[in-house]
């Protein structure tokens, strides 16, 4: 278990400490402020986790078709057709549904109005960075961390979470599948470990990858996430499920996600979100992609052959290098080459348009040496490894 304060004795924190560096580098080519859009067919963006396969086509065609009328439309005030098909489509009531403009908002608002600088809270180290950006910088409350081990590529010690989630706090935050390192607690066991919570502990479970779990394990119909634990924290007073709609519906752009808990703390945070708070577009992209699981569902399963092959390529291409392979949409990688070598290597992949992203903040668990690479289409795949190879120091 490491502190709060023991983190940031490691290292000093990230000179913008107002804000949490989540990749995105992209942008650098097509122009932050969107000059060159143009560039998107040619700039390999896998420094981010976005789909790499497109919306549903009933997605593409309403939003198109209906586009004009959509940008200057009030939306549904409170997203109540969103969280009726929500609703529908998961199997948990409508009171216990909760949506917000992408899973970032839902995080800073429940966790402002759970948390106060009193606070003590549990999570995985390495796991998604907002969540101690929110809890330590802007709350500023005490964060300790059960720390992954490289050696054992950051699998979770179920029987040590079992017994860490016991010892007096206000929160624990799990993400699962964890990100970044992949890796996914079956629900079985995840259920097994809930079973430990106290009742005045409250536990965020991130599930933004879950349907990719399902799909690896080659079920029937992973669109309905059958390892999702929603309806658990529907009839739960102190579980909840936050759900991305950004990366498995291939929606990062619209920003829509929903939070699933109880009635009673669901509708206390509704009391505190704004009116309108998921654009009109967002809505109804989110809606026609819920109505369309079979076509997620055959993308899932590709990303997983996808994810298979990226791994094969980095092997073959790159003897003695060492991978981290999880369920979700990416590869974590660490090249063959001296940890001051991966920097400038990453820098001269983005002079040809391909963008990796890379853990050099100071103190990450990951290290400076790791490289995730997110799962694209096969042709672009196998661009990715010829520009390592184009660009590879050299001996």
């Amino acid at each position: 278990i490491k502190s709060s304060e023991q983190v940031q004795s490691d290292a000093s924190l990230n000179s913008q400490t107002d804000r949490c560096y989540h990749g995105g580098a992209f942008f650098k080519a097509i122009g932050e402020g969107f000059d060159h859009l143009e560039r998107h067919q040619q700039v390999i963006n896998a420094d981010v986790l976005d789909a790499w396969f497109p919306p549903a086509p009933s997605v593409i065609e309403t939003v198109t078709e209906y586009l004009p009328w959509l940008a200057r439309t009030s939306p549904p005030t409170h997203s109540e057709g969103l969280i009726d098909t929500i609703s529908e489509s998961r199997g948990v009531p409508q009171n216990c549904v909760l949506p917000g403009a992408g899973s970032s908002a839902l995080i800073f608002l429940a966790l402002r109005e759970w948390l106060t600088p009193s606070s003590k809270v549990l999570m995985l180290d390495p796991s998604y960075g907002e969540y101690s950006h929110v809890c330590e910088r802007v709350i500023g409350c005490q964060v300790d961390r059960i720390v992954l081990q490289k050696t054992d590529h950051y699998r979770i010690d179920i029987d040590h979470l079992s017994r860490q989630i016991q010892d007096g706090y206000d929160l624990v935050i799990l993400i699962n599948p964890n990100n970044p390192s992949g890796h996914h607690i079956e629900k079985k066991d995840l259920k097994v470990v809930l079973e430990h919570l106290p009742k005045n502990t409250r536990c965020w479970v991130d599930e933004a990858y879950i349907e990719y779990v399902d799909a690896s394990a080659s079920i029937a119909k992973p669109s309905t996430p059958t390892s999702s634990l929603e309806t658990l924290a529907a009839a739960s007073n102190n579980i909840f499920v936050c759900k991305s709609l950004s990366k498995v519906y291939a929606l990062s752009g619209v920003r829509a996600a929903y939070l699933v808990g109880n009635s009673e703390d669901i509708s206390r945070l509704r009391t505190l979100t704004p009116p309108w708070a998921v654009s009109l577009p967002a809505q109804l992209a989110a809606v026609k992609a819920l109505e369309s699981p079979e076509y997620y569902n055959d993308c899932y399963q590709k990303t997983d052959a996808l994810r298979q092959q990226l791994s094969t390529m980095l092997s073959q291409s790159f003897p003695g290098s060492t991978q981290i392979v999880g369920v979700a949409n990416w590869v974590l990688w660490i090249p063959p080459v001296k940890e001051s070598e991966v920097a400038p290597w990453v820098a001269r992949c983005q002079r040809h348009q391909l963008f990796l992203r890379t853990f050099a903040d100071p103190g990450h668990p990951l290290g400076s040496e790791t490289i995730r690479i997110s799962v694209k289409d096969q042709m672009t795949q196998v661009r990715i490894i010829e520009i390592l190879q184009a660009t590879q120091p050299q001996r």
